[in-house]
């Protein structure tokens, strides 16, 4: 991802939080969002305890980002999406870089990196992975 100081960072799929907390550490912002609740609120705990302050953790439907966020300098994704995701794209300020995978529910998917130069993006395939879809909607327990 290539994360800089001042960059502000959205990830989708917020896990453990463990991502969020290595990325606090050279990002200026992360905003971390999960569909679901447990998730999210172990998460705010965990930050809490490490006193982590530039991370921003949401329950929310991330099938479609943070459209009222944004621009985010980098985006990464941890649940695949069937096709590349536009308004990712839109999401990203200019030289930004997005990394999600793309592919079928079953089976393998590309990890792409995708970086914001002028108006076009440059794709790079990082490798093949094996992630779950995302989810629509949201959820109280995991």
């Amino acid at each position: 991802l290539h994360i800089e100081p001042g960059n502000r960072v959205l990830e989708i799929g917020t896990g453990s939080g463990y991502t969020a907390a290595v990325m606090s550490r050279l990002a200026a912002r992360v905003i971390t969002i999960d569909r679901y609740k447990t998730l999210t609120e172990q998460a705010k705990q965990r930050f809490e305890a490490l006193a982590i302050s530039n991370v921003i953790v949401r329950q929310t439907d991330g099938s479609n980002g943070l459209p009222n966020e944004g621009p985010f300098d980098r985006i990464v994704a941890w649940a695949a999406f069937d096709s590349l995701p536009r308004f990712l794209l839109d999401q990203l300020s200019s030289g930004g870089i997005v990394i999600a995978p793309i592919g079928p529910e079953e089976g393998e998917q590309v990890l792409a990196k995708l970086t914001k130069v002028g108006s076009r993006f440059e794709r790079e395939d990082i490798g093949m992975v094996r992630l779950q879809p995302i989810l629509r909607s949201v959820a109280a327990v995991i």
